[in-house]
């Protein structure tokens, strides 16, 4: 199944499998994949796909464009297996396929939205998100939307985020850079994480926030 992963700064943020026929991707809520921040406009682009793999892209006459490998596209044209789409700060990876050909039973029960989670009165009812602190995309907010969430870039160091019933954990998933929770190691064995944290994935440093 084809799919998008999208990473600012080498951390993945999202992952996204094309399964509609339309997918919308810009700044405003009402979109399908939505990059809150202002080099992205609020309607920006679309995927469109047509058969059972072939994908198309199309700029929605965006204020800052949309590049492919380093170009940016003037019409709508069809994707290739890892193509690089850029957005601003934001980097796109298409993939054509997968060995994964659909998202696991497991993943379609825990993608819930957070009002669904958590008892009154512990932060497992409350909005979180990552806020990237360095590197060009400093102010970026990344909501964790997820039962459970991975960020970082496969290979050099990835956590989990987990939201239980009594809130929000992080653990270590892999890769060879140890990632820090205000400075100390991140194992892994799930962490309790509080409002204000700071975590260390490989030298991109996100500050994890509590909102109602």
């Amino acid at each position: 199944m084809p799919q998008l992963i999208a990473s600012v700064e080498g951390v993945e943020i999202k992952h996204v499998y094309l399964q509609n026929d339309r997918t919308t991707l810009g700044r405003k809520p009402h979109n399908d994949i939505v990059f809150d921040n202002m080099v992205v406009s609020g309607e920006h682009c679309v995927f469109e796909l047509e058969g059972i793999a072939d994908v198309y892209i199309e700029d929605l006459g965006s204020t800052n464009g949309t590049y492919i490998n380093g170009n940016m596209i003037k019409s709508r044209r069809l994707l290739q297996d890892r193509d690089i789409i850029a957005i601003g700060n934001f980097r796109v990876q298409f993939l054509a396929g997968s060995e994964r050909e659909q998202p696991s039973a497991h993943e379609a029960t825990t993608t819930m939205s957070l009002d669904e989670l958590g008892f009154p009165g512990t932060s497992g009812v409350l909005q979180a998100s990552l806020k990237v602190l360095s590197g060009s995309a400093v102010g970026l907010e990344v909501p964790v939307v997820k039962a459970v969430t991975t960020f970082g870039q496969p290979g050099v160091s990835v956590v989990s985020i987990s939201h239980r019933r009594d809130g929000y954990y992080v653990a270590h998933m892999g890769g060879e850079t140890s990632p820090t929770l205000n400075g100390m190691p991140i194992g892994p064995e799930a962490i309790p994480l509080a409002h204000h944290d700071v975590l260390n994935l490989a030298g991109t440093e996100m500050e994890f926030l509590l909102k109602n």
